[in-house]
């Protein structure tokens, strides 16, 4: 009875192929009974009649390298790609001063130093509280040269401040060898300190100028003023876009990497890693180094592309933990830079008349118990809330 079962379901499936119809499933004979298998075309055409388009079913790689894609599904590819165009297009001919001065540009900033430190706390588990220090280091850095060397291009500025404030990252990274954690967290506050007194003691960094502040010249870009109290809002934008484009991009194929590898194997078992091979000096000092150039090109921008001009206030200790309790290195930068907007504009929306001086208590009050709502709700940030949802779209209706 089983075997004519068997022959009358295998008859039915060989003449639905016959027909012209891809075989719904394809069957294979085990010890317990029937094994249903589904073919890829199945799954995709189930999925696509369901209705949902994000899937990874029957996009097959041939080859390794799009089998190591950055984006290896389509969906995210064309999304991406639509997005970039969509950002360095849209905001330049639509966006009024404001969005750009005052959102978009603290966001694009903010973001270039969250993506440096997710890449020494998130990635090679070393926790630092000196991001506001070397933001700093690499702002004075490109205000000094910048002035030094008036015909010096604007971008060869940024990259040699960020290279000023890897050397110095590097400097403060060597207690790492020994210590971690709440202790390293410690050092790198030191070095936070000494590195905001160095600058308000030490007159050479502001050209001895009278009010201690630096303030970004006027610089071109091919034949665009792009920073400086001239420059346009649209100017600052791109090359800050630009900048965390660039940026975006490389420390993505980093933590790909083998040297991504070796952070990652650091920060969940250091002993483990160095029996394998990882070198832990290295692999750290490495990873200070990068992260404190992504936070020097910030800096950079910071000044340059946002402020204009700023004193050491600018890079105190409330930036190394804002840039620290960033969820996530574009959504928490978005956070970060809207949510002190919407706070401030609330009260008077719903027609309430508050004194500034509480209305900025409640706003810190609001923004704190935030972090910590999401701290305890999904530590690792906004960012993996992201991507658990694309998770589960992309195994949709399967529970595994």
């Amino acid at each position: 009875m089983i075997t004519t079962d068997r022959r009358s379901r295998r008859d039915s499936l060989q003449g639905a192929g016959r027909a012209g119809a891809p075989p719904a499933t394809t069957l294979a004979d085990t010890r317990d009974g029937f094994v249903r298998r589904a073919t890829v075309s199945t799954i995709l055409k189930t999925r696509v009649a369901g209705g949902v388009i994000y899937r990874e079913a029957g996009q097959f790689k041939t080859t390794y390298g799009a089998d190591q894609a950055v984006f290896p599904v389509a969906q995210d590819r064309v999304v991406v790609a639509a997005a970039v165009v969509a950002a360095f297009v849209v905001p330049p001919l639509v966006a009024s001063d404001y969005w750009l001065q005052a959102v978009l540009i603290p966001f694009l900033v903010y973001a270039l130093a969250a993506i440096g430190l997710n890449l020494l706390t998130g990635y090679a588990g070393q926790l630092s509280l000196g991001t506001g220090g070397f933001m700093a280091v690499g702002a004075y850095s490109a205000f000094k040269l910048a002035t030094a060397f008036p015909h010096l291009n604007i971008l060869v500025v940024f990259v040699l401040s960020g290279l000023v404030a890897a050397a110095v990252g590097l400097f403060f990274g060597i207690p790492s060898l020994r210590i971690k954690g709440f202790y390293l967290a410690v050092a790198t506050l030191a070095s936070q300190f000494f590195l905001v007194w160095l600058f308000n003691k030490v007159a050479w960094f502001t050209n001895y100028a009278s009010s201690g502040t630096i303030t970004a010249p006027d610089r071109t870009l091919f034949g665009v003023v792009i920073t400086g109290p001239n420059s346009t809002a649209a100017a600052r934008y791109l090359l800050a876009l630009g900048l965390v484009a660039v940026f975006a991009v490389i420390a993505k194929n980093l933590v790909r990497g083998r040297v991504g590898r070796a952070w990652m194997a650091i920060r969940d078992r250091d002993i483990a890693a160095e029996i394998i091979g990882v070198r832990p000096l290295r692999t750290k000092l490495l990873a200070f180094g990068i992260s404190s150039f992504y936070c020097g090109v910030a800096g950079a921008g910071l000044v340059f592309l946002y402020l204009g001009s700023a004193e050491t206030l600018a890079f105190d200790i409330s930036i190394s933990f804002l840039v620290l309790f960033i969820l996530g290195s574009f959504l928490g930068a978005a956070f970060i830079v809207l949510m002190p907007i919407v706070l401030a504009n609330a009260p008077h929306a719903i027609g309430l008349r508050l004194p500034v001086a509480l209305q900025k208590q409640i706003e810190l009050m609001v923004f704190g118990g935030l972090i910590i709502f999401f701290l305890i709700v999904e530590p690792r940030g906004l960012a993996r809330l992201w991507q658990i949802t694309k998770e589960k779209l992309r195994l949709w209706p399967f529970p595994h």
